[in-house]
């Protein structure tokens, strides 16, 4: 139901002359005359139909009503500039909505993240992580980072490289025993496989794997499966298993000595990382960063 209030000015009037208790003092903090003030102050009088000051004494005092009114008044008005505060510093620091993949945002996003808020303080960085492919104008993001062919009508997409993909496992698997020395002594270790399926490509797992390797004698079916990467990547660095996985999502791990690879048999991806965002946000200040950032880490990392 709409709120029956006097008006805005009247209210601005009275709250400023009653925590001020001078007409004069309130005419000069809200830059219009006595006059004005006074003005205002009886026509809000009259729209209550009370009195709301009182002279004693040359001062200017409040009644019974005008001391009721105050409080509201005083906290409406409080709020009302916190919230146009809000909106004045949410204008000065942009929000920037960013999508992508769970494994990715964990493993390659987030840990290289603080050197773009270095670089881009005043932007504010949401990171939306999802398996589920999001809409830029229905769920309000402004740029992703999407794992695909890069084809996708009516968006902007930047290439960000082609991974490889790799065996990788934690080091105690290498020493044994079993020691893990050739793709043959796969078959004495447990496979882990993401259930990650490509709808216009094939994904490479484990049996294209090993046939790629020249392997005949392990079966490359048998072995737990995981619906992220991430989780299927903590499992390779707690031992228990040898994971095949994107590069990009372990070069950290690889570099601290949590996984290694143990034989130097990599595959190329039919897929790759695209920065996208609509044509329209493409040029905007907080996304063209973005993007700009994005590209230069992923060259930088040889991605």
């Amino acid at each position: 139901m709409p709120r029956a209030l006097p008006t805005l000015n009247a209210l601005r009037a009275f709250e400023a002359a009653a925590r001020l208790l001078s007409v004069t003092k309130a005419a000069e903090e809200l830059h219009v005359t006595p006059a004005a003030i006074s003005h205002q102050i009886k026509a809000l009088e009259e729209q209550l139909g009370t009195i709301l000051f009182r002279r004693e004494n040359r001062r200017l005092l409040l009644t019974d009503a005008g001391q009721l009114l105050l409080p509201g008044m005083s906290d409406g008005l409080d709020a009302m500039a916190a919230a146009v505060t809000q909106v004045r510093m949410a204008e000065a620091s942009p929000r920037l909505s960013v999508s992508t993949t769970p494994s990715l945002a964990s493993r390659w996003l987030v840990p290289r993240l603080n050197s773009f808020q270095i670089a881009h303080p005043d932007i504010d960085v949401r990171i939306q992580a999802s398996i589920k492919l999001m809409d830029f104008d229905r769920d309000g993001l402004d740029v992703g980072i999407r794992f695909g062919r890069g084809d996708y009508p009516g968006l902007r997409a930047d290439s960000l490289g082609t991974p490889w993909v790799i065996p990788v496992c934690s080091p105690r698997l290498t020493e044994g025993p079993p020691a893990l020395i050739s793709p043959s002594d796969l078959r004495h270790h447990t496979l882990l496989h993401d259930t990650w399926e490509a709808e216009d490509g094939t994904w490479v797992d484990w049996p294209i794997w090993l046939r790629a390797a020249g392997v005949d004698d392990v079966d490359g079916n048998p072995g737990p499966r995981f619906s992220d990467s991430d989780l299927t990547i903590t499992a390779a660095i707690e031992g228990q298993g040898v994971a095949l996985i994107d590069h990009v999502l372990v070069e950290r791990e690889i570099a601290a000595g949590r996984l290694v690879i143990p034989f130097d048999i990599g595959l190329e991806s039919d897929f790759g990382y695209y920065v996208v965002s609509t044509t329209q946000a493409a040029n905007r200040p907080a996304v063209k960063a973005f993007r700009e950032w994005a590209l230069a880490e992923a060259g930088r990392a040889g991605n």
